[in-house]
């Protein structure tokens, strides 16, 4: 399966054009950029948020701040990262704001289609038909890494996502979060320890509850 990429295949002079549209308030340019972004969009904030509710609210405000806020655009970085920026403030906010609230949190990011970026290398490649007891292991860590991403800080699980989810190199990291390289790198180094100790602690768990059925 491909993976969604934040980033739109587009040319610097079409991008141009259409930030320049979108700053005379051009409903089909607000239109096609809401038909470019919005799976990307979702899929961001449903990573961040681990709640289908919320992300579907929020990926609305996103796009409500994009249109409002448009013409503060400069083209010092790729219009992608900007929107990035957006989406990722607007989950930090929704986070603190539901942490106030005392909400728990769901479980509900099996419904992103697009596989983890550190999904275990036992699942089988696209050429290959998989067994079903092997496709259900492989689904099962998946679900596990997923839950693991959700239960970092907002911070870590931030870093990872731009990093290891969607990729993004460390200068756009930089210009979404603000933060030197050398910050990033060893934010990012403490997140990735901390989610290997917890996949490596819930796939030791159930390897024991399964030898325990099989007993």
């Amino acid at each position: 399966m491909v993976l969604l990429g934040f980033h739109v295949p587009m040319e610097e002079a079409e991008e141009q054009q259409l930030v320049e549209r979108l700053k005379r308030q051009d409903e089909a340019a607000f239109n096609e950029l809401v038909r470019l972004y919005d799976k990307r969009v979702f899929r961001l904030v449903l990573r961040m948020l681990n709640d289908r509710a919320e992300a579907e609210d929020v990926a609305q405000e996103v796009f409500v701040t994009i249109f409002k806020a448009i013409g503060n655009f400069r083209g010092e970085s790729k219009l992608s990262t900007w929107i990035y920026r957006i989406a990722t403030n607007h989950c930090k906010n929704r986070i603190k704001y539901l942490d106030r609230r005392a909400r728990g949190k769901k479980s509900e990011l099996d419904e992103v289609s697009e596989h983890a970026a550190m999904e275990s290398a036992s699942m089988s490649s696209s050429a290959q038909v998989a067994r079903p007891d092997e496709q259900a292991e492989a689904n099962q860590i998946e679900g596990i890494v997923r839950a693991a991403i959700a239960e970092l800080d907002e911070d870590q699980r931030e870093l990872v996502i731009l990093r290891d989810v969607e990729n993004l190199s460390y200068e756009e990291i930089q210009q979404i979060t603000g933060l030197p390289e050398g910050t990033v790198k060893s934010r990012l180094h403490r997140a990735r320890l901390s989610l290997m100790k917890s996949v490596q602690k819930a796939t030791g768990l159930s390897k024991e509850a399964k030898k325990g059925k099989n007993a």
